[in-house]
């Protein structure tokens, strides 16, 4: 099933006590990144879906959601969802979550291993691969560099270097060359995982050319 799908439908059937355990939850979560409690806090079902699916991506909605479940004791439900969408859960801080229907990055919100096997290229990371195709053709630069702040990939000094940089490809070669560089190969994984939700086609046809 669809994974934003199989959220919704799993928020849907949640009894009511139990959605206001889940969105306490939402809410209280330390872990990065972390959902400001006016983004929660009196929501219906379908706002909290657009909370998960905008702050996690679709694979990590469905991780930070069967968390959640389980944290509420709705294990029933955190392993139906689990089931439904395909994803393998592990129990928060393993490097050992990845999603059977398609790849998610080990830099998602409940990893804490090294780079996932699917973002290396012959021992390269897919980002540095693609690196001259990255810079030249990502156009939304912008909310790519909004994301990598918030996750803590950059600081809030490179991103201001960055945001006044005129050119998208100077922002990109500025990106590549010194803070995404330091990140290591977790921040790169982050990256990648941004990548795939801004520039969906130009990553796909980037994997197609490995």
């Amino acid at each position: 099933m669809d994974k934003q799908k199989a959220v919704k439908r799993m928020l849907k059937n949640l009894s009511k006590e139990n959605f206001t355990n889940f969105c306490h939850e939402l809410m209280t979560r330390k872990k990065e990144p972390r959902v400001a409690r006016n983004r929660v806090e009196g929501k219906s079902d379908l706002d909290i879906l657009d909370v998960l699916i905008s702050t996690f991506d679709e694979t990590g909605a469905v991780e930070v959601a069967a968390e959640l479940l389980n944290e509420i004791n709705c294990k029933n439900e955190a392993d139906q969802l689990l089931k439904d969408t395909g994803v393998k859960y592990s129990e928060p801080g393993s490097s050992n979550m990845v999603a059977t229907g398609g790849p998610s990055s080990a830099a998602g919100p409940l990893a804490g291993g090294t780079a996932a096997q699917y973002t290396m290229v012959d021992g390269e990371h897919f980002v540095d691969k693609h690196r001259t195709e990255l810079i030249n053709r990502v156009n939304c630069v912008a909310d790519i560099l909004d994301q990598l702040h918030q996750e803590k990939v950059i600081t809030q000094s490179s991103y201001s270097d960055i945001m006044v940089i005129p050119t998208s490809q100077k922002k990109m070669r500025e990106l590549f060359s010194g803070p995404l560089n330091a990140a290591g190969l977790r921040g790169k994984d982050v990256f990648y995982r941004i990548l795939e939700k801004e520039e969906k086609y130009l990553i796909e046809e980037l994997k197609g050319n490995k």
